[in-house]
């Protein structure tokens, strides 16, 4: 038998060729992902620095200063002490479910940023149901946290779970019922994108906040909800529950509850801008500026690049909002977190939609 080694030849160079795509579309793959996952642990770090910041403004504090320039790497120490710190596990406690639950909480949290649109063209999956995906992934959260509180086998955890459940159910209803008015009656259209692009045809006056002010502002006090920030931090009220369903955490497990609230606050304010405050546009028609100016390659990058600027200033200026809002209201009982939400946010949330429903029967 003659082996011909030319064609010997080309197949392992073939066959390395093939490797060689298949590793360029695993990078390719990652790449954006880990970039991704990068900007948002730099922006967690950043709210954690103006948390504390505005905090000891309000309160005429110092705040952090010695820490980096202004402070601005006390969250980076925190974080590598929490790093090596001891975790310790409940002796009586469900090793499994104490150990799932964080992991729960913050992976979902993290999906969540994947249908998130930054700006131009700048989105890592634009799909048909990506609000209701962050509806649907935000509804998991409390799931883990219920987890972590069954398994410290601690009163108050259990009790700091079951809080963060009711609580959930209770402002989750309001906020999909928002979500509603604008997707499928003002958007026609449930993918972020789409959202953020409807918004754009008459600059400022076409934004949803004018078009949705009762929407706007049920979904400001449900999101504060889901994120459990004061007023509505029931689930881990220090003056009744210790530490609420993070009581018996220590380590990087308390680190990723932590972490979890924090990302939980940016997505919740991301949303608000793409939803409400136009996203990535600015306050100039788009039929206006596409009229009248020549997009090339650079133009497109420039266009990007402001449009990260103009989301990022919108969701921090929302962040602006929740972290006084922290300093300022005091924390609700139980049964008036709940009253709020069922009595009232859900019949006034019912009411827009419908009221939404008639608007856009009748221009029909």
């Amino acid at each position: 038998m003659i082996i011909d080694t030319k064609e010997v030849q080309d197949i392992h160079s073939f066959s390395r060729f093939e490797s060689l795509k298949e590793i360029h579309g695993i990078i390719g793959m990652l790449l954006p992902i880990l970039i991704l996952v990068l900007a948002i642990t730099i922006g967690v770090l950043v709210i954690v620095w103006l948390e504390r910041e505005i905090s000891a403004g309000i309160q005429q504090r110092i705040g952090p200063e010695y820490a980096g320039p202004l402070g601005i790497l006390q969250a980076l120490a925190d974080g590598t002490k929490l790093i090596f710190k001891e975790n310790l596990l409940p002796s009586r406690g469900d090793g499994r479910l104490f150990i799932i639950g964080p992991s729960i909480a913050v992976i979902s949290i993290f999906v969540s940023y994947s249908v998130i649109p930054f700006s131009y063209q700048l989105v890592l999956s634009d799909l048909n149901i990506g609000v209701f995906l962050w509806i649907a992934l935000s509804s998991i959260v409390p799931i883990g946290l219920l987890m972590s509180g069954y398994g410290s086998n601690n009163k108050y955890s259990f009790l700091g779970g079951l809080r963060a459940t009711a609580q959930s159910i209770s402002y989750e209803i309001p906020l999909t019922l928002c979500v509603l008015s604008i997707s499928l009656l003002l958007s026609n259209s449930s993918s972020t994108v789409d959202i953020v692009e409807a918004q754009s045809k008459y600059g400022f006056l076409g934004w949803n906040l004018w078009r949705q002010p009762i929407g706007f502002i049920i979904f400001l006090i449900s999101s504060l909800a889901e994120c459990e920030r004061l007023p509505f931090d029931l689930p881990e009220a220090e003056e009744e529950l210790v530490a609420g369903y993070q009581t018996e955490y220590s380590g990087i497990k308390f680190g990723l509850f932590y972490v979890a609230s924090y990302l939980n606050l940016l997505v919740s304010s991301l949303f608000v801008t793409i939803l409400y405050l136009g996203g990535w546009n600015i306050f100039i028609p788009s039929v206006f500026f596409s009229d009248r100016v020549e997009i090339n390659k650079v133009g497109r990058v420039f266009r990007m690049t402001i449009g990260i600027f103009i989301t990022l200033a919108k969701t921090y200026l929302f962040m602006f909002i929740s972290i006084t809002t922290r300093w300022t209201l005091p924390r609700l009982r139980m049964d008036q977190l709940l009253n709020l939400g069922w009595k009232f946010l859900l019949p006034i949330s019912l009411g827009n939609l419908l009221l939404t429903t008639s608007s856009q029967l009748l221009s029909l």
